[in-house]
C-alpha cells in the first residue's frame, strides 16, 4: 500500500509540473533534507554546467551558477525545493568562421550575471533503515535573454551582429537509489531523463557563421544521463552535499545545507 501511495504521489508531480521549466544545480538525495519529523532548510551552492545542443550544427554550452535555496521536507517523505541566483553563459566557438572570406573579432559567445529560477518535487520510500529509492522531478527557467556582440568583415566589408540567446530552460525527471551508511552519511545514484531548449536569435545573417544565419531553435544533443552524489553530516545541522551529472557533457557543484 506504502508503495502504490509512493508512485501516485509521484505520478501526480509530474503531472502538475509547469511544462516550461536549465540546470539549475544539484538533484540532491532521493530523502528529503529534513530531521524525523520533517521541516525546512536553507543552502547556498555552485554548480558547472555543460551540454550540448543540436539543429544542422552542434554547440557546447558552458555556465557557471550560484544559487540559494529554499526547501521543505516531509515525514511522509516528500519534498519541494526552489532555488534562485545567478548565471553566466558561454557558448564555444559560436562565432567560428567556416570559411576564408569571413573575419571575426572573437571565436566565443560570453554573457554574464543573469537571474535563474529552479523548482523542483521528489519524493522517497525506504526499503528498510539503509536503503531507499526516490522519484524527482526539477525545471529551471530565465528571467532574461543572453546576449552578445561580434564585429568582423565579409570580403572586406565590416559588419556587426548581436546574437542573443532566448528562452533558455530545461526540466529533469529521474530515479534516484540511496544508500546510508555509518555517520549518517548518504550515497546515492541514478539514472534520468533531461529534455532542454534555447532559441538563437542574431540581429542579422552573416554567411560562414552558422549562429548567425536566421533565428533557429536548438534542443539538447542527448536525453538520457546517470548523476551520482554524496551527502555528508557537518556540524550544528549543517550538511555538505557533492555531486555529478552527465548526459552528453559532465557537470558537477557543491552545495553547504542548513536543517533546522
Amino acid at each position: 500500500m506504502k508503495i502504490i501511495k509512493f508512485i501516485v504521489i509521484i505520478v501526480f508531480v509530474i503531472l502538475m509540473a509547469p511544462g516550461r521549466a536549465v540546470a539549475g544545480g544539484p538533484f540532491g538525495p532521493p530523502q528529503p533534507i529534513a530531521k524525523e519529523a520533517g521541516g525546512i532548510h536553507t543552502g547556498i551552492g555552485y554548480w558547472f554546467h555543460e551540454d550540448k545542443y543540436i539543429n544542422g550544427t552542434e554547440q557546447v554550452t558552458r555556465q557557471n551558477q550560484i544559487y540559494s535555496e529554499l526547501g521543505y521536507g516531509s515525514r511522509n517523505g516528500w519534498e519541494i525545493t526552489a532555488r534562485v541566483g545567478m548565471s553566466d553563459l558561454k557558448l564555444i566557438d559560436a562565432f567560428s568562421s567556416s570559411t576564408a572570406s569571413t573575419a571575426t573579432s572573437k571565436m566565443d559567445f560570453e554573457e554574464h550575471g543573469k537571474f535563474f529560477s529552479t523548482v523542483g518535487a521528489k519524493g522517497f520510500y525506504p526499503f528498510n533503515k539503509t536503503f531507499g529509492m526516490g522519484a524527482f522531478i526539477q525545471g529551471t527557467y530565465y528571467f532574461s535573454d543572453f546576449t552578445d556582440n561580434v564585429s568582423g568583415n565579409r570580403n572586406g566589408v565590416p559588419f556587426s551582429v548581436e546574437l542573443a540567446v532566448k528562452n533558455l530552460w530545461d526540466v529533469n525527471f529521474g530515479m534516484g537509489f540511496q544508500a546510508t551508511v555509518p555517520y549518517g552519511i548518504k550515497m546515492y545514484i541514478g539514472p534520468y531523463v533531461h529534455y532542454s531548449e534555447l532559441k538563437v536569435s542574431p540581429s542579422a545573417d552573416v554567411a560562414g557563421i552558422a549562429l548567425a544565419s536566421g533565428e533557429t531553435t536548438m534542443k539538447n544533443k542527448t536525453v538520457l544521463g546517470g548523476f551520482a552524489g554524496i551527502e555528508v553530516p557537518l556540524a550544528k545541522g549543517f550538511r555538505l552535499n557533492l555531486e555529478g551529472q552527465y548526459t552528453e557533457r559532465l557537470s558537477a557543484g557543491a552545495a553547504v545545507l542548513y536543517v533546522y
